[in-house]
């Protein structure tokens, strides 16, 4: 049973990113106005961002419930699902019903909802390429539809961490850095680094390093990729100020030497407190072990394509931030992520699933990833424990996701 009173509290509040409200106008058995292509717009829009909804028979300015005539309805329906299936490509699947929301003086009228889900392809729509931005919808930046078409990749042939780098050669890859991940048995290098998608053919059919590969078996992955690289600062007080700035490194290299090396950065810099109960307990700013699972998340799921953009790892006397590059992966939200499992990088994952963490680290186990998706539950319940409040995950511009730590009182 659709809960109507929370759309008609929604509709009451106005537009935003995901609710999009619209007169319609039906003169004989067609629908006037508003024109088709203009929702289609609107519906690849959504699609294309987080979803949403469209609620057909309210007045978008006034938030005004007019409804729609009853014996236009099934007109109205029609003419929806004939945009979904003819005004985008690929088509869209959208949910499609009729309700009923009482009018400012009580009377009910009739409108149509559409819930519009985020898709996994990319829509085209008459105008072109949009994403839904606030209460409005903007026309893809070609970086930008570069970027979330290899994400939602149609085919699905081939990920971004599995693509070769032009230019490369298996050469570029450090023997010993190889060695952790090639059985001993096997006799050929060479098919043991394409078993482990290391290396790849390119459309040539020249071996060539992959993303994978450059980034946990070559000794500088910024030589390919001058963005995969960690970001770290450290500042005094709790503002982003230069001025306070008390320590900054760009940390680099290998992923998992990446991961280690930023665990240092925060250990470094943090402060540690001392109570007395019994006996001295000394209490740290954060969990290192809820830090070591966010940023070995953030290296194993950061979106690579996204040249230019890099980690950032900021530290503050109250909270410490994170920032990793790319919207979340497939239909995951910041709401879902301590319940669902996805990954971006398979082959990152797998690769980082491999690599021992040192002994000398106490982080609770053996390899750096996990498969059980313990990491965000981990980061949460450690973080909550020490500070009393729980980190929050925020999507910005649908482009990079922030966690914020909150330090110990």
């Amino acid at each position: 049973m659709r809960d109507t009173e929370a759309l008609a509290r929604r509709i009451r509040l106005g537009e935003d990113s995901t609710l999009e409200l619209k007169r319609i106008l039906v003169s004989g058995s067609r629908v006037a106005d508003p024109k088709r292509d203009d929702i289609a717009d609107e519906m690849a829009a959504m699609a294309n961002s987080r979803g949403g909804t469209l609620v057909l028979g309210v007045a978008d300015r006034s938030r005004e419930i007019v409804g729609i005539p009853l014996q236009r309805l099934d007109i109205v329906e029609a003419w929806v699902r004939q945009i979904c299936n003819d005004s985008l490509k690929p088509p869209l699947d959208a949910e499609i019903s009729k309700l009923e929301l009482p009018d400012s003086d009580g009377d009910v009228r009739s409108v149509i909802e559409v819930i519009v889900p985020r898709s996994l392809f990319v829509h085209e729509s008459p105008g072109g390429y949009f994403r839904r931005i606030g209460s409005s919808k903007r026309r893809l930046p070609a970086e930008v539809l570069a970027r979330l078409l290899q994400e939602r990749s149609q085919s699905r042939m081939i990920r971004f961490d599995e693509t070769p780098i032009p230019g490369s050669s298996p050469e570029d890859l450090d023997p010993q850095l190889v060695d952790r991940f090639l059985a001993p048995e096997l006799e050929v290098i060479e098919t043991g680094l394409r078993k482990l998608r290391l290396i790849s053919d390119d459309e040539d059919g020249v071996a060539r390093v992959t993303v994978s590969g450059a980034l946990l078996c070559s000794l500088s992955p910024t030589d390919w990729m001058p963005h995969a690289y960690v970001q770290a600062v450290s500042y005094a007080g709790e503002r982003r100020d230069v001025n306070y700035q008390t320590d900054a490194r760009d940390i680099s290299g290998p992923l998992d030497t990446q991961i280690f090396d930023a665990l240092r950065f925060v250990r470094r810099n943090m402060l540690v407190r001392a109570t007395k109960q019994t006996a001295r307990v000394d209490r740290p700013q954060f969990s290192e072990r809820a830090v070591f699972e966010a940023v070995a998340n953030a290296v194993a799921h950061r979106d690579y394509s996204m040249a230019g953009a890099r980690i950032r790892l900021h530290m503050f006397a109250d909270r410490l931030e994170l920032y990793v590059p790319g919207s979340l992966a497939n239909t995951l939200t910041t709401d879902s992520m301590h319940l669902r499992q996805y990954s971006r990088n398979e082959l990152i994952v797998s690769l980082l699933a491999r690599c021992p963490i040192p002994a000398e680290e106490n982080l609770g186990r053996l390899r750096i990833m996990d498969r059980r998706g313990d990491g965000v539950p981990i980061i949460l319940g450690e973080s909550a424990e020490l500070s009393g409040r729980v980190p929050d995950y925020t999507m910005i511009d649908e482009s990079e996701l922030q966690l914020v730590v909150w330090a110990a009182g």
